[in-house]
C-alpha cells in the first residue's frame, strides 16, 4: 500500500458514543492534485478506475464484481453464527435483505430478490415492538418487507406490511412519550420508513396526512427543546439524545434536518426557511478549522470522521441544503467536507457504513451526483479499491462483522454502487 500507508495517526479515544478514530494518511494525493489542474479528459494509467471519459472502466468493475462474489460467500457462511434474534436493519437480518435488494437493483438477478425476501421474512417473524425506527426497530423490516413483496407482485402481503407500519405511528406522534427524535432510535427513523415506502412503491402508499403528523411531531419537539435551552433565535430546532445535543447523521441534528428537507416530507417552505435553515446555519458555525464537525455541540475534539459523527454525515445535510436553498455557501462547505474525508477517511475502525471506509465513500458519490465532477467519482472508486483488500489493513473487527451498518454487507452494498454511480444511494438514509 506504499510507505506512507504504514504511518497512521495515533489512536485517540473518547467517551462520545464510545467511538475512536484511527485514520490512514491519504494514499492518493498526487493524482488528485494533478486532476485539479488538468483537463477532465486527460489520459490516466491503465490501472486507474476511470477511463479517458471519466467513467468507471470495465477492468475495475470486474475486480469489484469478483470481490463482491467472494465477500458474499464469506458473509453467508458467517451469518450462520449471527444473532438469530437481531431483526434490525442496522446489524440484523433486515440489513442483509436491504443489501440483497440493492444487488437485485444493480444486476436484475431474480435470485437476489428471493434472498431479500428470505431474510426479511426471517426478520418479521421476530419483531418485538420495542422500537419503531427503520434502522433499529420494527419499521425497518415492515418497510423493506412491503417493498420486497411489491417487487414480487405479492400485493396482499405488501399492503399488510404497510398497514402494520402505520400502526406504529401512535407512539411516534404522541406528545406524552419519551421518544427521541434522531434517526437510529427516534421519530426521524420512523419518518424515513414512511418516505422510503413512498419512494419505492408509489407516492400514494403512505398518505400525506400520516407523514404530516410525524413531521409536525418532530418539528414541535425541536421547537420545545430550543425554547427550553433559550436558543429559539439562534437555533429554532434543537434536539438531544442521551442528554447530549449530537451533530452527526445517526443521533444528531444533521440527520434530522436532512430528512426534514426531503421533498417527500412536505415541510412547508416557510417552516424550511424560518426553522430549518437557521438551525442548519447554527450547526455550520460549529465547524472546526479543519472543515470537520464535532460529534456534539459541546464537544471540542476534532477526532471523528465517520458517517455517524463528523463530516461524512454532515456533507449530506449540506448538499440537501444547497439543493433546497440554492445558496453557494452550503455547496462550498460540502466540498470542504469532501476534502476532510479524502485526507482522513480511510479508517482503522473498518470497512463498514456507519463508521468505516464504505460509509465515507458514499460522501464522494453523493457529491459526484450533484456536481458531475469526475474527481469525486475517482475518490469513490479509490475508497472501493481500498475495500478490495478487505481484512488486510489490520482494521478492527466489528461486533457484528457481517452486518449492513457495521460489517461486510455494508461494504458489499457500497462496492456494488460502482456499477451505476449515478443511481447510488446510502442505504437507510438517502432517498
Amino acid at each position: 500500500m506504499g510507505e506512507n500507508m504504514s504511518k497512521r495517526l495515533k489512536l485517540v479515544s473518547t467517551t462520545e458514543a464510545e467511538m475512536e478514530e484511527r485514520s490512514f494518511p491519504n494514499q492518493y494525493p498526487d493524482w488528485d492534485q494533478g486532476f485539479a489542474v488538468s483537463n477532465a479528459g486527460a489520459e490516466m494509467d491503465s490501472d486507474e478506475p476511470l477511463d479517458s471519459e471519466g467513467k468507471v472502466n470495465e477492468a475495475f468493475l470486474r475486480k469489484v464484481q469478483s470481490k463482491i462474489k467472494d465477500l458474499l460467500q464469506q458473509m453467508e457462511e458467517g451469518l450462520k453464527t449471527a444473532d438469530p434474534h437481531d431483526f434490525s436493519t442496522y446489524t440484523g437480518w433486515t440489513g442483509i435483505a436491504l443489501m440483497y435488494l440493492q444487488l437485485h437493483r444493480v444486476s436484475g438477478e431474480a435470485s437476489h430478490l428471493q434472498r431479500a425476501l428470505d431474510y426479511v421474512k426471517r426478520a418479521m417473524r421476530i419483531l418485538n415492538g420495542r422500537k419503531v425506527t427503520f434502522l433499529c426497530g420494527d419499521a425497518g423490516p415492515l418497510a423493506v418487507g412491503a417493498v420486497v413483496h411489491h417487487k414480487l407482485n405479492n400485493n396482499t402481503e405488501s399492503k399488510d406490511c404497510v398497514s402494520r407500519l402505520f400502526q406504529l405511528q401512535r407512539s411516534v406522534v404522541s406528545p406524552d412519550n419519551e421518544m427521541p427524535d434522531e434517526l437510529l432510535f427516534g421519530r426521524t427513523g420512523y419518518l424515513f420508513a414512511l418516505l422510503y415506502v413512498n419512494k419505492e412503491i408509489g407516492a400514494d402508499a403512505v398518505d400525506e396526512a400520516t407523514i404530516t403528523k410525524v413531521v409536525t411531531a418532530i418539528v414541535e419537539s425541536g421547537k420545545n427543546m430550543s425554547a427550553e435551552e433559550k436558543k429559539t433565535d439562534r437555533c429554532p430546532l434543537l434536539y438531544e439524545w442521551h442528554k447530549k445535543q449530537y451533530v452527526g447523521a445517526a443521533h444528531g441534528l444533521t440527520g434530522i434536518f436532512y430528512i426534514l428537507m426531503q421533498p417527500g416530507a412536505g415541510l412547508h417552505p416557510t417552516m424550511l426557511a424560518e426553522l430549518v435553515r437557521p438551525s442548519i446555519d447554527y450547526v455550520r458555525h460549529k465547524r472546526f478549522r479543519s472543515g470537520n464537525f464535532p460529534s456534539s455541540l459541546s464537544n471540542e475534539s476534532d477526532r471523528l470522521v465517520h458517517w455517524c459523527h463528523g463530516a461524512p454525515g454532515v456533507i449530506h445535510m449540506l448538499i440537501m441544503a444547497y439543493k433546497m436553498f440554492k445558496e453557494e455557501k452550503y455547496l462550498k462547505e460540502a466540498i470542504d467536507c469532501a476534502e476532510v474525508i479524502w485526507q482522513r477517511g480511510l479508517l482503522r475502525k473498518g470497512y463498514g457504513i456507519c463508521h468505516g471506509t464504505a460509509g465515507n465513500g458514499y460522501a464522494f458519490l453523493t457529491l459526484y451526483k450533484l456536481t458531475q465532477e469526475k474527481k469525486y467519482l475517482y475518490r469513490a472508486c479509490k475508497f472501493a479499491e481500498w475495500c478490495l483488500d478487505y481484512g488486510t489493513h489490520g482494521c478492527r473487527i466489528p461486533d457484528r462483522p457481517y452486518s449492513l451498518f457495521e460489517g461486510m454487507a455494508g461494504t458489499i452494498h457500497y462496492m456494488s454502487e460502482m456499477a451505476n454511480p449515478e443511481a447510488s444511494s446510502f442505504p437507510a438514509f438517502e432517498l
